[in-house]
């Protein structure tokens, strides 16, 4: 179902943006392995959103 895909595509988006502020916020405070990991992990969760992004859009596509 789109709907479900587009769901799980926002909800990993989220988790993305959230290791993707941890990660500066590590950085910036000069935690470099600790923003590096949290940027491996926001590097996940961009992938696997991406995954269900493009899921998502094939899916809408075919109930044209």
């Amino acid at each position: 179902m789109a709907h479900d895909a587009h769901k799980k595509a926002a909800e990993h988006h989220e988790h993305a943006a959230k290791a993707h502020h941890a990660a500066a916020e590590h950085h910036a405070n000069g935690d470099h392995q600790a923003a590096h990991e949290h940027s491996a992990k926001a590097h996940e969760h961009s992938t696997t959103a991406h995954d269900h992004s493009t899921d998502a859009h094939h899916k809408s596509t075919a109930h044209k």
